[in-house]
């Protein structure tokens, strides 16, 4: 099972609008399917043009890796060596940041991940997770 468009839209929206609320910096968010191809992609005004590449890489690899990147971030300073090489290999489509957060389905099943970029790692991650619960789903994000 994959996001609906509504739904991608939904956590995208309720995304920007977290942002916004919380007085972060001009956002960016990418809603990615279980197959890591973009379903939604939107930026604030004002945000800067990499914002959105930035986002869709914290998502993919989120996705591709299995875990939020906040996680994988904190396993890259313990192993660098492996995540230059999956740097190298994903042709550089990873960012080891927090701000990609997986989200589960009702049943407990992936049905995607969201990146967010434009403030810090961390009020990224927020905005993210607060996206994926406006469309009342479950957001694994942070470190395990």
């Amino acid at each position: 099972m994959n996001f609906s468009l509504a739904t991608a839209t939904t956590i995208a929206q309720e995304t920007l609008l977290h942002g916004q609320r919380s007085g972060a910096a001009p956002l960016a968010v990418a809603v990615l399917d279980g197959g890591g191809h973009p379903i939604a992609l939107m930026r604030s005004d004002g945000a800067g043009f990499l914002r959105t590449d930035i986002a869709t890489a914290k998502a993919w690899g989120a996705l591709g890796m299995g875990e939020p990147s906040a996680q994988l971030a904190i396993r890259a300073q313990k192993n660098p060596e492996f995540f230059t090489s999956l740097a190298q290999v994903s042709g550089g489509r990873i960012a080891l940041a927090a701000g990609g957060v997986l989200c589960q389905g009702v049943n407990g099943e992936i049905l995607g991940a969201v990146g967010v970029s434009g403030d810090t790692a961390d009020a990224d991650e927020r905005c993210a997770i607060a996206g994926i619960q406006a469309a009342g789903l479950t957001a694994i994000g942070g470190p395990r």
